[in-house]
């Protein structure tokens, strides 16, 4: 193997939501660590904000090519960057409901319950909205959990546009609130609100994302270093099986050993399975911290449509679009089960649609986009021991995966239709998620309190592994049905703070 051989007390293996969270809260407290990221820092260039060369060109989508369960290649929606998703995610931060965390029947099945309550994470919540500048307002949301603390900033403003559109949903029946947004906005942020920021790099700094919120931060305490075009191939264990010895990583010059004494996994919830699969061997033959056979399974994504719903009597002027959701059947859609959230998303503009409108013509859909307003209608997927991560024999990664909860979301997306053409809207464009958009994936390798019904524990240690820890979604027992960034991030504080990982 090449040299040099590289050591630190926490090795953290990816610099996304989960990694960047964990190195930065390690190192406020003093400790050694390496940050292991797969990709580079993504450049700053004019094409950060081009919509074609980003949605249509995929400029900084990876090359993976992943085969979903018709046996199809598909390209997933992953970047490796330092940052990781984050780079390019939409910058919303919620916090998942009290009744997220316990045991909720649903029409088609039963949410798990978490291992902790919403209220032992709650303190951590506060602390990751502080640390990610999130921007709301409470008191708005009618499902909004309960807290310690206000948040540390006001909602964005609503522009004229979206606060007329506010008004015509309360007399359409439903309650709009303030979204969680972190950005840097105020008189002294960065934030320039631009229509480049949902699904966009944000070029001035001002997205609260992995990278400058956290990766950063702790680099400028001298007790993280960060290793960019690091991708780790390989877990090897020591002799009897229990701890982590030393990851294989494969960089530019070669392959070469990184130790530690402790090991985190943030690589997202497909591939830090991936990984723990890739690496049986004789002292672990199914996979690393497999001994439940769970590694891989219950894999979950939210059932996602996009939908642009288009007035030709009114022009749509917006810049920022994305301040403003309603969440009224989250928990029950009338007959007692949940539904989901419906929450604005980034102006979509002309050329963006052409990613999924490939033969409609750009000037027709310049026109739908100068008239419409575009929304993510959100449901929970229910965890399913078939829907999994499977590494084939040609070391591909397999994704198998049927929705739970197809009824549910398209009872929402009825309620949803019913109340916007009640507000005006003439005409309902949509589209729904298929699988190479990997959204919020999560619960590949899932907490609980019973080492044969999970893979960590309440902590996101493995039970198998004495040094090694899982801090992404893939912990998550059930997915919710918000975005879980903030949940990622609230649960790393937390772990660093309760747990032994800062033992070393």
């Amino acid at each position: 193997m090449s040299s040099p051989d590289l050591y630190a007390d926490v090795v953290i293996v990816g610099s996304g939501m989960g990694g960047g969270t964990t190195a930065y809260a390690l190192a406020k407290k003093g400790v050694s660590v390496l940050v292991l990221e797969r990709g580079d820092r993504l450049p700053n260039e004019k094409e950060n904000w081009g919509p074609k060369e980003i949605f249509v060109d995929k400029r900084y989508k990876s090359k993976e090519v992943w085969v979903d369960s018709r046996g199809k290649d598909f390209a997933p929606g992953v970047h490796f960057y330092v940052g990781g998703n984050t780079k390019l995610y939409g910058a919303a931060l919620p916090r998942m409901r009290e009744k997220d965390f316990e045991e909720l029947k649903h029409l088609e099945g039963v949410s798990s319950a978490w291992p902790f309550t919403y209220w032992d994470i709650e303190p951590f919540y506060v602390e990751a909205e502080k640390m990610y500048k999130v921007h709301s307002n409470s008191g708005e949301d009618p499902t909004e959990p309960g807290r310690s603390e206000p948040f540390p900033y006001p909602a964005l403003p609503h522009e004229p546009y979206i606060a007329a559109l506010a008004d015509r949903l309360r007399k359409s029946g439903v309650t709009p609130h303030s979204n969680s947004m972190g950005i840097d906005f105020g008189d002294d942020g960065k934030c320039i609100r631009c229509k480049t920021c949902d699904g966009f790099v944000c070029r001035v700094g001002a997205k609260s994302d992995a990278e400058i919120n956290a990766i950063n931060p702790a680099l400028l305490t001298g007790k993280v270093q960060l290793q960019t075009l690091a991708e780790v191939i390989r877990i090897e264990l020591t002799d009897d099986g229990r701890s982590v010895e030393y990851l294989v990583v494969k960089g530019s010059s070669g392959e070469y050993k990184v130790r530690g004494k402790k090991f985190v996994l943030s690589c997202g919830a497909v591939l830090t399975a991936a990984l723990l699969l890739r690496s049986k061997s004789a002292k672990a033959p199914n996979g690393v911290a497999n001994s439940s056979d769970l590694v891989g399974r219950n894999f979950m994504m939210h059932i996602n449509t996009h939908i642009a719903a288009f007035d030709y009597k009114r022009k749509n002027d917006v810049i920022f679009q994305k301040t403003l959701s309603f969440a009224d059947w989250y928990f029950d859609g009338g007959k007692g089960y949940p539904l989901g959230i419906v929450q604005l998303i980034g102006k979509v503009q002309g050329i963006m649609m052409k990613s999924y409108a490939t033969k409609v013509p750009l000037a027709i859909l310049n026109y739908i986009a100068d008239r419409s307003v575009e929304f993510l209608v959100m449901t929970e997927d229910l965890a399913s021991r078939d829907n999994r991560v499977i590494i084939d024999d040609r070391n591909r990664i397999h994704l198998v995966r049927k929705p739970v909860g197809m009824s549910t979301h398209k009872k929402l997306m009825k309620r949803t239709l019913k109340v916007l053409r009640k507000s005006g809207y003439q005409a309902i464009f949509k589209q729904p998620f298929d699988i190479s958009m990997n959204a919020h994936q999560c619960g590949t390798a899932v907490a609980g309190s019973d080492p044969k019904k999970s893979v960590v524990d309440q902590y996101c240690k493995t039970y198998d592994v004495d040094n090694l820890y899982l801090i992404d979604s893939s912990f998550f027992p059930s997915s919710g049905a918000v975005n879980p960034a903030l949940t990622i991030a609230a649960q790393a504080l937390r772990v660093v703070a309760k747990s032994d990982l800062s033992n070393v």
